[in-house]
């Protein structure tokens, strides 16, 4: 299972293997070398049926259900070291499950919202934003350089990687919500 990350502004593609994704809530123990932990907001969807170069008519068939989600970079690795390999940090791909059906991203007045300690640092609402079409030609542009295969995630970032945990912190409260229900709450410990 791979997990294919369409990078915000869109200078590319980069995977992340299945071992940074975290299922289960655990709380996340950053490694002592890493001094700043950066966060991206993410939609995505699971891959259903496998394919190569999907078309744009027929995408639809190819994905199962979507959700928001949350992807965490290192840094100094990130700013020194690039994107790729600051995409291997294990639990460090915060992809909730189950998945909300396509119809949910359309319907106005929901909203996607990431908290740390309990104050807002990202919010998205479902209004006026075609979420669905965004995941469709994403999935599409993916399967152009990657092979899709049943359970692959494809996600999106929606903002630039941003500062979450810095090396003064030595613990943080991390929460998501979409539609009013919780999709994760875990602690960052340093």
């Amino acid at each position: 299972m791979n997990i294919t990350v369409k990078t915000y502004g869109h200078t590319g593609f980069a995977c992340r293997p299945d071992t940074t994704w975290e299922r289960e809530n655990k709380d996340f123990y950053s490694p002592e070398f890493i001094k700043e932990l950066q966060y991206t907001p993410v939609i995505f969807a699971r891959i259903s049926k496998a394919g190569k170069f999907i078309g744009e008519k027929f995408v639809s068939r190819y994905y199962d259900g979507m959700n928001f989600g949350m992807l965490m970079y290192p840094g100094e690795i990130l700013k020194k070291n690039g994107l790729a390999f600051a995409s291997v940090l294990d639990h460090s791909s915060l992809l909730p499950f189950p998945l909300y059906l396509p119809e949910v991203f359309s319907a106005s007045g929901n909203g996607f919202i990431i908290e740390k300690n309990g104050e807002r640092i990202f919010s998205a609402s479902t209004d006026g934003k075609d979420y669905v079409g965004i995941v469709e030609n994403a999935i599409c542009e993916a399967s152009r350089y990657i092979s899709q295969r049943i359970g692959d995630i494809v996600a999106i970032e929606l903002e630039p990687p941003a500062p979450l945990v810095n090396e003064n912190e030595k613990r943080a409260g991390i929460s998501a919500s979409f539609c009013g229900n919780e999709l994760f709450r875990l602690s960052v410990i340093k």
